[in-house]
C-alpha cells in the first residue's frame, strides 16, 4: 500500500498519485478540513482567485488548499487531459504546493451531462483550518475505473466499451476497491465517512444497492451526480470524504 506523506506546509498528509493530483488528503493533529461548495461556479482562474481570497481572508496559507472539485464541459481526449491537467498544476506549482516534488493536492474533475459548463469551472475545495482537538477529517479524490500510473488510461480501464449491468458492477468493484485502499492509506474506513459522491450518466441502482451499499459505502447515503468521468471512454466515477464541517460560498 502507498504510505501517505506529510505536507507540513499545509497541515495535512497526502497520498502521492499522478502529478495532476494526489489519492486524498487527511488533516494533521490539531488542525480540520473544511470543505466550501460554490453557489455559482466560476471558472477556474476566477475559482482560483476565490480560494485565495478565502483562504487569506481566514488567516491560512495557499498551501492549505488540500482538494478541489471541478466541472468540464465534455470529456478529453487523452492529449487534451495531459494538457488540462499541465495548465491546472501551474497554479499550485505557484502556489508553492509542488515544491516538494509531488502534489499532495486530491481533486475530482467531471462533466455534467446537462447543462455543462462552458469551460472549466471550480465546484468545490477543501482546506485545513486550525482547531485544537479536532478529529479525523480527510477528502479522497476522485477514482474512474482505470488503474493510475498507466502510459494511458485506456491501457487498464475495467470492461472498456460496455455499460451493462454486469459491466457496471466490475467497474463498481474496482473503484469501490480504489477508495478503501486510499481511506486505510489514511487510517480510515467507509465508517468514518460523511459523504460519499457517485459520477455517472447510467442506471446505477443494481450496483448502488449491490456493491456501494452492501460494502458500507453509502452509510451517510449517496450523491448521484449525472456527469461523466474527464476522459473519453471512461463511465463511472466516485470519491468520499470524512469533514465535520461543509459551507456554502
Amino acid at each position: 500500500m502507498t504510505e501517505a506523506r506529510e505536507f507540513a506546509a499545509g497541515g495535512f498528509r497526502y497520498i502521492p498519485g499522478p502529478f495532476q493530483y494526489s489519492g486524498g488528503a487527511a488533516a494533521l493533529p490539531g488542525l480540520a478540513i473544511e470543505r466550501v461548495r460554490f453557489r455559482k461556479p466560476p471558472p477556474l482562474a476566477d475559482g482560483f482567485a476565490a480560494v485565495e481570497a478565502w483562504l487569506r481572508a481566514r488567516g491560512r496559507p495557499l498551501e492549505a488548499f488540500c482538494a478541489c472539485e471541478l466541472r468540464i464541459p465534455a470529456p478529453f481526449d487523452e492529449d487534451g487531459f495531459a494538457a488540462f491537467n499541465r495548465a491546472y498544476a501551474g497554479t499550485l506549482e505557484r502556489w508553492g504546493l509542488l515544491a516538494g516534488g509531488g502534489n499532495p493536492v486530491a481533486r475530482s474533475n467531471v462533466c455534467p451531462a446537462r447543462d455543462p459548463p462552458a469551460e472549466p469551472v471550480f465546484w468545490a475545495f477543501s482546506h485545513t483550518v486550525a482547531e485544537a482537538g479536532a478529529g479525523p477529517s480527510f477528502v479522497i479524490a476522485g477514482s474512474a475505473e482505470s488503474p493510475e500510473g498507466r502510459a494511458s488510461y485506456a491501457e487498464g480501464t475495467i470492461r472498456p466499451g460496455e455499460t451493462s449491468a454486469a459491466a457496471l458492477r466490475d467497474k463498481a468493484r474496482f473503484v469501490l476497491g480504489e477508495l478503501e485502499r486510499r481511506l486505510a492509506a489514511l487510517g480510515a474506513g467507509w465508517a468514518e465517512t460523511t459523504a460519499t459522491q457517485l459520477y455517472t450518466v447510467h442506471d446505477v441502482h443494481p450496483v448502488l444497492t449491490g456493491e456501494i451499499a452492501a460494502r458500507g459505502a453509502a452509510r451517510a447515503g449517496v450523491t448521484w451526480h449525472y456527469a461523466r468521468p474527464p476522459v473519453e471512454g471512461l463511465e463511472f466515477e466516485m470519491d468520499t470524504r470524512g469533514v465535520a464541517v461543509e459551507r456554502l460560498l
